[in-house]
């Protein structure tokens, strides 16, 4: 174990940086982040931050002599960083880890590797490859970077072949793709788990996501699933942190169709959006449960002790001035957490809030009405 009073090394500081950071020093770690943005979210809470970009030889082998044991809040980071980082420190989750979930080509045969299923999609890397891609899928489809896209950035929809070759050539520049079939849905849902060194895991309840513009605005717990959805996508996820040998917090994003097929959407090797219910409505958050994974200390309960509501916050919100958050803190079962980012703009994560009920509908009702008003001030 590595206990409280050690120092943990955090790459990247973003808000999951930041409220993993808060988490630690809540157990008494102290916490270093490496990260290229002076004003980052997470250096504003952390006992020091190294700004440096991630791949900065001299940096990172400062950053490794003071650290105890480092953990990552993003999926980009050089494989190679982290391979060079675990010759002087132990490193959760590995790079090997990693590089399976950086590259969706990659990724998808991973998933098909594990016996399980992701959305159906074709391969396209060169502009000859489209025609065999469209063979592998029905229309309308999305279009994907195979690399760095998130949150709906490096992806369009497409409605026939044509559209398919334009979008490879033109939006995204002749960069590896990935062509996916749109389903049909019933609802998109996620699991968040940690697993040990030991190989022991400990699940959260599953989260039912609402996404707008291809960017999450809603987790609602316990997901409105039949309970052997909720079960095999849990099965699923353990069985993919297993086959990658993982350690540390892991999120699966699911696709439940219309027919009842679940299909695996993506893993993120990390703390995720859809698990930020575990700070209000869990015995243990996500972000404690990643500090005692990466520390091998005992887990914490992922019991929910309550239904919960989380709804993102993006810079749309903010308008010209910043919102009246007397709308959020005037209701007594909602928690408001912002991530201390200085400038707000369009699709930018600035925050969310959490709404405790004794029911999902109650929650819902409450966290829409607060939304509304929150958007109208």
């Amino acid at each position: 174990m590595i206990l409280p009073g050690a120092t943990i090394g955090m790459i990247g500081g973003g808000q999951l940086g930041r409220m993993f950071t808060i988490a630690a020093k809540y157990l008494g770690y102290k916490v270093i982040v490496l990260e290229p943005d002076e004003h980052s979210p997470a250096g504003q809470v952390a006992d020091t931050q190294f700004i440096a970009p991630y791949d900065d030889a001299d940096a990172l082998a400062v950053f490794a002599e003071q650290c105890d044991v480092i953990t990552t809040e993003f999926e980009n980071i050089p494989a190679s960083v982290l391979e060079k980082l675990a010759e002087s420190c132990p490193v959760h989750p590995s790079a090997a880890a990693l590089s399976k979930t950086q590259d969706r080509i990659i990724e998808k045969d991973f998933i098909r590797s594990c016996g399980l299923l992701p959305v159906p999609y074709g391969v396209i890397r060169t502009r000859s490859d489209v025609a065999t891609a469209v063979a592998a899928i029905e229309f309308p489809a999305i279009l994907k970077t195979a690399r760095f896209g998130y949150d709906g950035k490096g992806q369009i929809t497409v409605n026939t072949p044509e559209e398919a070759v334009e979008g490879y050539e033109k939006t995204h520049k002749s960069a590896d793709c990935v062509l996916e079939q749109r389903v049909d849905l019933a609802c998109e849902i996620s699991v968040v788990l940690a697993r040990n060194v030991d190989g022991e895991m400990q699940v959260f309840p599953v989260s039912e996501n609402v996404h707008v513009d291809g960017i999450l605005f809603q987790s609602i717990v316990p997901a409105r699933v039949e309970e052997d959805i909720a079960r095999a996508a849990q099965t699923a996820a353990k069985r993919l942190a297993d086959e990658l040998g993982y350690v540390g917090v892991l999120a699966v994003e699911f696709f439940v169709t219309k027919q009842g097929a679940l299909l695996v959407n993506e893993i993120a090797p990390r703390t995720h959006n859809s698990g930020h219910f575990t700070i209000d409505a869990c015995v243990t958050s996500q972000f404690e449960q990643q500090v005692r994974t990466v520390c091998n200390l005992p887990f914490g309960s992922t019991e929910l002790l309550s239904p919960v509501v989380m709804t993102n916050l993006l810079g749309d919100v903010w308008g010209d001035s910043q919102p009246d958050w007397t709308k959020v803190l005037s209701s007594p079962k909602s928690k408001l957490h912002l991530y201390g980012k200085a400038a707000a703009r369009p699709g930018r994560k600035m925050g969310h809030f959490c709404t405790l009920a004794e029911t999902n509908e109650a929650a819902e009702q409450e966290a829409k009405q607060i939304f509304n008003d929150l958007s109208k001030a």
